[in-house]
């Protein structure tokens, strides 16, 4: 399996984990996200198992209707995508607090330099 191939698989595994998290269908995500209904279903099916990626204008559309960062779809780090998801969807600690756990490591890095 090629870096690419492992790429779009992780693309689409974060793309399904943010589909279930949002209770959509492929169906439902795909016609939200502006695909043809016709095809929304196998199209979001495709990005999901890796076989396909879709165009950035596309990922950005699917990410708005699930309520998350395209940012999160391609975190080459999964501890990063996961900060990304939980700040994006409000799961786990608020906003406030993800903010000032930022400007406290922001400031940390500061006084070790």
């Amino acid at each position: 399996m090629t870096k690419t191939d492992n790429s779009a698989k992780q693309w689409g595994a974060r793309l399904k984990q943010a589909r279930l998290a949002a209770g959509l269908s492929q169906k439902q995500l795909g016609i939200q996200a502006g695909i043809d209904e016709f095809v929304a279903s196998t199209r979001i099916n495709r990005y999901e198992l890796g076989v396909h990626m879709p165009d950035y204008l596309t990922a950005q559309n699917l990410a708005k209707v699930l309520g998350v960062s395209a940012a999160f779809l391609y975190a080459p780090e999964d501890d990063v995508a996961e900060l990304i998801f939980a700040y994006g969807t409000g799961t786990g600690i608020s906003r406030s607090t993800h903010k000032k756990l930022i400007s406290t490591c922001k400031n940390e890095k500061k006084s070790n330099i």
